[in-house]
């Protein structure tokens, strides 16, 4: 389903909005993550792929790939490290603590009774665990009933404590919630509430690192976005907020159009268009999307999306697993690529969009249009991914390292 926005605003970026998310925040704490030991020096990837374009019938078809920014396997590996930097300089000020030297980990002795904790589906979760046990601070993570064992492993491997409740992930952000006013420990959420932006608003800020590289990678000017439309994945707004606000900054008037996509039963963000706040899902939440099964909107999120997404779009699990077979796949033209269940939903959101005439002229795609989407992961849970595909996330890599050498030649 696909609802317009009717408070979408092609201004320039308002200047209440930069209290929130600002391009000189998101710069400051991109210096600050060259100095994380867990992600790639280089910018990710900025793939066209020129055989999907033509088959799905626009100008340009581009994908930014998030799966090689870190080990961690996800774009929340810029989200998690940046909040909990900021958290631990806001607790400590006094210190006149250096941000790069707490990411570097050189202040651990001092760190080492501190407690964060969050709820995750998945990613976050691990990129906090990871950064705690880089800074040197510990770390539990509330998992809700249907995060999988394999992601569980994944997460206690950098050292977190886990605890697993019978709820949905809202439940598990309630947990966390209760957990941490009961022991003095400090929430360490990518989702805001009452009285919660300060970190959320961190997390964001940590994202607009993918903006910026995009707008180096492709020579866009602010008075010229290189893309015409960018399709973000949902969830609680995170992502899509953060990456939005940069490039709407940038872009001012110019600025794309945004296309959020979500799940269809986890549809938290077309129910914030069709009411005109942050409101909840309406379906059962549970999706093999797992990054963006998420019940409720963020309040904090809401405020940039709210008069920046152009549409929000919401797809089925089976859109999703056909285009991470398609990604996987490539052609002659176009690269190999493994991207994961969330990752692949802007992908989907535009084979959906591009299948359905109606949908298509709504959001105004055609075939003058210059689109960007995001894979915000890889395969970060092995088995899925293979069971999804139909082989490995390896094979792939394979066959992705054999188009490069026959590419360069």
């Amino acid at each position: 389903m696909l609802i317009a926005n009717k408070h979408a605003s092609h201004t320039d970026y308002p200047r209440d909005l930069k209290a929130i998310l600002s391009v000189e925040s998101a710069e400051e704490s991109r210096a600050w993550l060259r100095n994380w030991k867990l992600l790639n020096s280089s910018a990710t990837p900025l793939w066209d792929l020129p055989d999907a374009a033509a088959r799905l019938g626009v100008a340009r078809l581009s994908i930014k790939d998030e799966s090689i920014r870190s080990p961690l396997g996800s774009f929340k590996a810029l989200g998690a490290p940046i909040a909990l930097v900021r958290l631990i300089l806001r607790l400590w000020p006094e210190h006149d603590l250096d941000p790069k030297g707490l990411i570097q980990g050189r202040y651990k002795d001092m760190l080492a009774n501190l407690v964060v904790i969050s709820a995750t589906d998945g990613n976050h979760g691990k990129a906090l665990a990871a950064a705690a046990q880089t800074i040197g601070c510990n770390c539990v993570i509330v998992l809700h009933a249907n995060v999988s064992a394999e992601r569980e492993r994944a997460i206690a491997a950098y050292g977190a404590q886990i605890i697993r409740i019978i709820g949905n992930y809202d439940e598990s952000v309630q947990e966390a919630a209760r957990l941490a006013k009961e022991n003095g420990w400090h929430v360490v959420s990518d989702t805001s509430y009452e009285g919660y932006e300060a970190i959320p608003r961190d997390v964001m800020q940590g994202y607009g690192a993918i903006a910026a590289e995009i707008v180096e990678q492709s020579e866009s000017r602010a008075d010229a976005s290189a893309f015409t439309h960018v399709f973000l994945q949902g969830g609680v707004g995170g992502l899509a907020a953060g990456v939005a606000s940069y490039l709407w900054e940038i872009h001012g008037r110019k600025r794309p159009r945004f296309v959020v996509v979500e799940p269809q039963q986890a549809d938290c963000l077309y129910q914030s268009a069709l009411e005109g706040r942050a409101a909840k899902a309406t379906g059962s939440v549970d999706s093999v999307m797992a990054g963006l099964a998420c019940g409720e909107a963020s309040p904090l999120a809401w405020k940039i999306l709210e008069p920046c997404a152009d549409h929000f779009l919401t797809i089925s699990d089976e859109d999703a697993i056909a285009a991470m077979r398609r990604l996987a796949a490539g052609s002659g033209a176009d690269i190999p690529l493994v991207v994961g269940e969330s990752g692949a939903a802007g992908y989907a959101g535009v084979e959906v969009a591009m299948h359905d005439s109606a949908v298509a002229r709504a959001i105004g795609l055609n075939r003058a249009s210059r689109v960007l989407v995001i894979s915000t992961e890889g395969a970060t849970a092995p088995s899925v991914y293979s069971e999804c595909v139909g082989e490995t996330a390896g094979s792939v890599l394979s066959r992705q390292t054999q188009w490069l050498k026959a590419t360069i030649r």
